[in-house]
This record gives C-alpha cells, sequence and structure tokens, in this order.
C-alpha cells in the first residue's frame, strides 16, 4: 500500500501544528490525516478512524500523550511518533519504553516529520504480511481483531472500552490459563499493582456485564478463587 493509501492521526493541543503538520503530510503524499486535541478526542478518533500511524504531544489539556501511547499499545502496534517540547534523555527514554517508536523534539522540521513518519509506514508495511495473521485471535464464539481493535462475539460486535480490550486481549492469549490480578494489572495498565485490586475487580465486572448472557454466573470469564481469573473455553 503506498502512503497515499495509508491514514495518520495528529494528537497535539496547538492546532496550528495540527494544520502544520496536515498541510506538510498531504504534499508530502499521505492525504489522509485526522486530528485531536485532547486525549479523549484521540483515543476516540483512534477506535473510529483506525490510522496506519500516530503523531502524539505529551502535554494535553487532559492527560498527557504517556497514557494515550499505553492505552494504544494495550490494543494496536501502529507506529507511534512522540512530538515533544521536552527534550532531556529521560523524557525520551520513557517515550520508547512505553511503546513509541520515534521521538520529535519541538521546535521541528516539518519536512523532516513528514519523512519520519513516511519511513515509519514503510516499516510497517514490510512488516505486515509476517504479522498479519497475528492480528487476528480466536477461541470459542469470540474473534479479537487487533488491528480493528474489535471483539466480536457469534458475530456480533461488542463494544469495548482501551482497558477490556486489553484484558480481553490477554485472556484470549492466554485460553484456560489462570491470570493473577498482580499479571493483569501489569500487562493492561502498565504499572506497579500496588493497591489497586479493586481497579481490577471492577473492570472484570464491567466486561462480564458486556460478554456474558448472565454476568453473575460467568460461562467464560471465571473467577479462579485465591489466585485470579481465566477464560474459560471448552472443557
Amino acid at each position: 500500500m503506498s502512503a497515499a493509501g495509508r491514514k495518520v492521526l495528529i494528537i497535539d493541543d496547538e492546532e496550528d501544528i495540527r494544520k502544520l503538520l496536515k498541510t506538510v503530510l498531504d504534499k508530502e503524499g499521505i492525504p489522509q490525516v485526522i486530528t485531536a486535541g485532547s486525549v479523549a478526542e484521540g483515543m476516540q478518533q483512534f477506535r473510529e478512524q483506525q490510522p496506519d500511524l500516530v503523531l502524539l504531544d505529551i502535554m494535553l489539556p487532559d492527560g498527557e500523550g504517556y497514557e494515550v501511547c499505553r492505552q494504544i499499545r494495550s490494543i494496536s502496534r501502529v507506529p507511534i511518533l512522540f512530538l515533544s517540547a521536552r527534550n532531556e534523555e529521560v523524557d525520551k527514554l520513557l517515550g520508547l519504553m512505553i511503546g513509541g517508536d520515534d521521538y520529535i523534539t519541538k521546535p521541528f522540521s516539518p519536512r523532516e516529520v513528514a519523512y519520519r513518519v513516511k519511513a515509519q509506514l514503510r516499516r510497517s508495511e514490510y512488516l505486515q504480511p509476517e504479522a498479519e495473521q497475528d492480528f487476528i485471535l480466536e477461541a470459542g464464539p469470540f474473534v479479537f481483531n487487533e488491528q480493528k481493535a474489535e471483539l466480536v462475539k457469534n458475530g456480533r460486535i461488542i463494544e469495548l472500552k482501551p482497558k477490556e480490550l486489553g484484558m480481553m486481549k490477554y485472556f484470549m492469549q492466554n485460553i484456560n490459563r489462570v491470570i493473577s490480578k498482580e499479571r493483569l494489572y501489569d500487562v493492561v495498565w502498565g504499572e506497579d499493582f500496588i493497591g489497586m485490586d479493586n481497579t481490577v475487580m471492577v473492570h472484570i465486572r464491567r466486561l462480564r456485564e458486556k460478554i456474558e448472557e448472565q454476568p453473575s454466573q460467568p460461562e467464560y470469564l471465571i473467577t479462579i478463587k485465591g489466585l485470579g481469573y481465566k477464560l474459560m473455553i471448552g472443557d
């Protein structure tokens, strides 16, 4: 697929930067550019538009780009390029450690950003054929499409929030295996578990309400007392 057929999402609270990058990307042969100015709008656009790459500012009015990166990484492997006025080494390392593919400091050359975007799109295209089959997970009545950030049960799309998608993905990667609360929190939230027992329980309950016919008597997402949870498929 050519760059012209790829879709880029820009999440930055500065409208002038969004407009500038959109113009430059269009001139460089990437006309499909979506923009957002906040964490909430950015995640909504990501879920709805399913972009091939994300340009992500760190300082946003309702949170940090780091959290957006964590949420995206829980459901997708699309390239993420950070844009930030923070130029300390620790900031760059953190951005790359949590799943960013590149880190560009402000002020930047718009054309350089465009070339880096095109380079990442080429790289992801090279990797696509080998990894394509990994985007789909199937278990019992469930089909999880990582690329589309979508869960389907018996042919019906189930609307899940980012953390719920991350949990379901991990359960489907570990069918019939017991997953502790600590491990689940570490994988999905990417943080230390300390004091987060209730957070996991609340999200498990919400996930059951969406995937189970009778959430109070779950058929699939089972509690293993004292150990954790498992997605039970088959006998």
